[in-house]
């Protein structure tokens, strides 16, 4: 009996119960637990903790810019890249996603926050390099910047408490076009952030945080994804193949023809199943989270059986 508990099975799932549990109580804030087990936090948990034991950064929610030198010429430049920020958004260029097909942010875009993406864990996207090539080349002469968008936050929108699911990187936010008001601001970890004109926040966006412009005024800032600072290089390497080789499939795209991947892609056709399921939640809530819940224990009564099978 003894030696059933202690199958490989289980112990990959005590692992993983473990590291899930970290993430839930890391920080202040938390998830409802129903949610953080279904959240996408959670399906990423055992290699999120091996970041977060082996960074070399502060274990805290909002992180000071002094430790990210190389990220200066951003800031130094940051009037170069308003303008062309302000060039794609009386373009209309700086938009929600087309076709479903940008798994990340999806949820985003109800609020009617947008983007558009300069590159993505690798090259820059082609109608980036011809219609903001100043920015583009800003951004692809930092190599630890592995992915750059300008996202807007309209009038009156509100973000809702979220956790990214991936912690190989740190987020960093250099306001464009802001309101320049307390209003208009992130709240990491219950940490109030404001956005301003020409001012950088560096945050770890796997705490939870939430983010409001209770103002009159567009929020324009470039956003990016800076590599999480490891303390060995063995460590560093891993999360530099997981970032190309994972999170690199999570590409969308800015104009029709540009490379999508294939996460998004599979995204676009489970958008449709989850459409099904938020209809179902509207007609019966009870109904949808019993169905929900009976999916999990039928994964973990699976595991159990191919212990004692």
């Amino acid at each position: 009996m003894i030696a059933r508990v202690f199958a490989p099975q289980f112990v990959i799932l005590y692992l993983y119960a473990a590291s899930a549990a970290y993430v839930h109580f890391r920080g202040k804030m938390k998830l409802r637990l129903g949610r953080q087990i279904a959240d996408h936090s959670t399906w990423l948990a055992p290699y999120n903790v091996l970041m977060y034991m082996f960074q070399a950064v502060p274990n805290k929610p909002v992180l000071s810019l002094d430790d990210f030198p190389e990220l200066k010429p951003l800031r130094d430049n940051w009037q170069t890249i308003r303008e062309e920020a302000l060039g794609l958004f009386d373009e209309g260029r700086i938009k929600a996603a087309a076709n479903n097909n940008d798994w990340g942010f999806y949820s985003f875009f109800k609020s009617g926050w947008k983007r558009f993406y300069l590159k993505w864990y690798e090259d820059a996207l082609p109608s980036a390099r011809t219609l903001c090539p100043k920015t583009v080349a800003l951004v692809s002469a930092i190599p630890n910047v592995h992915g750059a968008m300008f996202a807007m936050l309209p009038p009156g929108a509100k973000l809702g408490a979220h956790r990214d699911p991936f912690a190989g990187s740190l987020r960093y936010h250099l306001g464009l076009v802001t309101p320049n008001s307390d209003k208009c601001y992130i709240a990491v970890d219950g940490e109030r952030c404001v956005w301003r004109d020409g001012e950088a926040i560096m945050f770890d966006e796997t705490y939870i945080h939430t983010a409001e412009n209770a103002t009159d005024v567009n929020r324009i800032i470039l956003f990016c994804d800076v590599e999480r600072p490891m303390k060995f290089r063995f460590m560093t390497a891993l999360n530099r193949w997981v970032s190309v080789h994972l999170v690199k499939a999570s590409a969308s795209q800015n104009e029709e023809g540009e490379k999508v991947g294939v996460i998004n892609r599979a995204f676009s056709y489970i958008y449709q199943v989850h459409a099904a399921g938020q209809r179902m939640k509207a007609r019966n809530y009870h109904a949808y989270y019993a169905l929900k819940y009976a999916v999990v224990g039928v994964i973990a009564l699976a595991i159990v059986a191919s212990v004692f099978a």
